[in-house]
């Protein structure tokens, strides 16, 4: 369960102890869901979520563009959609094909006010705020969409401050000390935060773990994915993390600008080579390998569904206080993958305690 907030916050208190009546009362809820079937309403009162920067999307130095792949996903998984209203949205729109019932997406925020408000005719969303502090406001928690910008931790600085359950879309930041600054924040108002990587609760991840004891002992995997180091590169290595688990000591860059080969030490007596090469060098997609003292494993994960499964975490975490994902797990991933970019510029070994 959650532990205790702490007292000398009275007005977060007052908002902690009615989101904790909640997760006694929706406990039992099932978040599962199959296909575009919904598995009968939650008993008794939905989850209010708050969705933020959540209708565009555009990575640095690029114009910010109408529709959001993890925005619409998201409030499709919740929501659904109106079929007339998302054939005339402007840009992406992706239509979840898993509902979860345990929540509904009531308020949207995004810079572009117009994209917003499409998104929200489209999604069935009640409201559009004006700012993303009115979005983490009256709501039972909070989702920080990937908006291409790598800084999508910085809406959390509000909604922690708040005691908002909060969930900051991958990455968590673009370096080691953003994330451990937000994850700090988290434990000093005592307030959930969960960032992850949806490749860590699809099934053939979940199964891969379980296996993991057929494999006898485990010194040397990899992992593969496409594009930059850090932003995509957090999949193939949250992989890794999800099946054999945290303990990062330093990394290694042997590759090249744009086509990165990293070794990532743990301490543990386990290596892992992690390939992350943009789309120049090589198709995108995702693989892990693991290879056992009693037998190995190779794994292309399907993708159907996978941002359901990462959300049904979050909101398992929300009603039941079962952290899935430790913050300081998912800090510890960015400091490996900024260590590896480190690396390929400075030619050399990085500790993971350099970046931190």
């Amino acid at each position: 369960m959650m532990k205790p907030h702490p007292q000398q916050h009275h007005t977060k208190m007052c908002r902690r102890t009615f989101g904790k009546k909640t997760m006694h009362m929706l406990a039992a809820a099932s978040t599962t869901g199959l296909a575009i079937q919904n598995h009968g309403q939650t008993p008794g009162r939905q989850l209010r979520l708050g969705l933020v920067s959540a209708a565009t999307y555009g990575r640095p130095g690029e114009e910010r563009k109408s529709g959001s792949n993890h925005g619409t996903a998201f409030a499709t998984t919740f929501n659904g959609w109106d079929e007339g209203k998302a054939a005339e949205f402007e840009g992406v729109f992706v239509k979840s094909q898993r509902r979860l019932s345990s929540a509904r997406v009531v308020k949207v925020w995004d810079t572009n006010p117009q994209a917003a408000r499409a998104m929200a005719a489209a999604c069935r969303i009640d409201t559009v705020t004006d700012t993303p502090e009115q979005c983490c406001d009256d709501v039972d928690a909070v989702i920080l969409i990937d908006d291409g910008t790598g800084e999508q931790w910085k809406y959390a600085l509000d909604s922690l401050e708040k005691g908002i359950p909060t969930f900051c879309d991958k990455p968590l930041a673009m370096n080691a000390r953003d994330a451990s600054r937000i994850a700090r924040l988290s434990k000093q108002t005592g307030t959930p935060l969960m960032s992850a990587s949806s490749l860590r609760f699809v099934p053939d991840i979940i199964r891969l773990r379980e296996e993991l004891p057929k494999l006898g002992n485990v010194h040397l995997a990899s992992a593969t994915c496409g594009n930059d180091l850090i932003y995509y590169g957090i999949h193939a290595l949250s992989m890794i993390y999800a099946v054999l688990g945290r303990g990062a000591v330093s990394a290694i860059n042997v590759g090249r600008p744009g086509a990165n080969i990293a070794r990532i030490r743990f301490a543990n007596d386990l290596d892992v080579v992690l390939t992350v090469a943009e789309q120049e060098k090589m198709r995108a997609g995702y693989e892990i390998n693991l290879h056992g003292t009693k037998g190995w494993r190779h794994v292309i994960p399907n993708l159907a569904h996978l941002y359901s499964y990462l959300l049904e975490a979050f909101m398992d975490y929300v009603l039941t206080g079962n952290e899935s994902v430790p913050i300081d797990e998912e800090v510890e991933v960015i400091a490996a993958l900024e260590a590896a970019e480190r690396s390929l510029k400075l030619g050399r070994e990085v500790m993971i305690s350099e970046v931190l």
